[in-house]
């Protein structure tokens, strides 16, 4: 039994792998990015040990759930699902300035990573649309460029690769996976998805709590439980660090290292 934290678990495939570890008998804590759509999640959850609010498009708001994550104890595994962002029209302003994209997607996981006591095993959630993420990582929060929803999104989903890339070179006691959960009818993937949604959910969560040996590995990027080819810029440790520098000057929080 893994006690177990998922982000964005309101709905769609957070919520499909929170329900599937549920019933394997995990303790499960989910989600919602307000007060209503965390109660949601436990409405949806029954079997959920409890379910915590958080905005995670807010820098403040992202590092006082990190908090009150912490003060429920240890986390066997967290799973890094919350996103937003597929081919948003418009760059958006959150509080602090940054594109929504860029704040939910690329810089909560960023943050939570750097703030909660640090899990046993990490999945983070990216895409197959990574290959198309700048890997120059100029301008990422688009104050400069004309805005590309596809672009701002896909560069998302780099981000989250080279952050699971970073964290299985830095920490060596932690498990750091990326999982692509492939192009599903969700409501972000939308009524066209192609994908089977059944699939979608299973790798992250069988990441989160399996003993088999091929779930134990690190540094890896999954597609149906199969390590796959990933693109290889995201092991490059100058592009890791460079990326970190930048959410680091952003936030004023560093990754701790050992």
């Amino acid at each position: 039994m893994s006690n177990i934290f998922i982000t964005g678990s309101a709905g769609g495939l957070g919520q499909m792998a929170a329900r599937i570890l549920i019933n394997e008998g995990h303790n499960v804590w989910v989600h919602g990015r307000n007060e209503y759509r965390a109660e949601e999640a436990m409405s949806a959850l029954p079997g959920a040990v409890g379910a915590i609010a958080g905005d995670l498009s807010e820098i403040k708001e992202t590092v006082l759930l990190a908090c009150r994550i912490n003060r429920l104890g240890n986390f066997d595994a967290i799973i890094h699902n919350a996103g937003v962002g597929f081919c948003e029209p418009n760059r958006g302003n959150t509080r602090d300035g940054l594109p929504e994209v860029f704040a939910v997607n690329s810089l909560a996981p960023y943050l939570l990573t750097s703030l909660i006591k640090k899990p046993t095993r990490l999945i983070y959630i990216s895409s197959a649309l990574h290959f198309h993420g700048d890997i120059t990582l100029q301008d990422l929060t688009w104050e400069k460029r004309t805005w590309n929803g596809f672009q701002a999104y896909a560069d998302s989903k780099f981000h989250n690769l080279l952050l699971s890339q970073s964290i299985a070179r830095l920490w060596s006691q932690t498990i750091s996976n990326a999982v692509e959960p492939g192009w599903v009818s969700t409501k972000m993937g939308g009524p066209n998805a192609i994908d089977d949604l059944t699939k979608a959910p299973v790798t992250q969560a069988w990441l989160a709590a399996s003993n088999d040996k091929e779930a134990m590995v690190n540094g890896r990027y999954f597609y149906h439980q199969r390590a796959t080819a990933f693109n290889r810029q995201a092991a490059n440790p100058e592009i890791q660090e460079a990326y970190l520098d930048y959410c680091k000057k952003i936030t004023g929080v560093s990754i701790p290292l050992m």
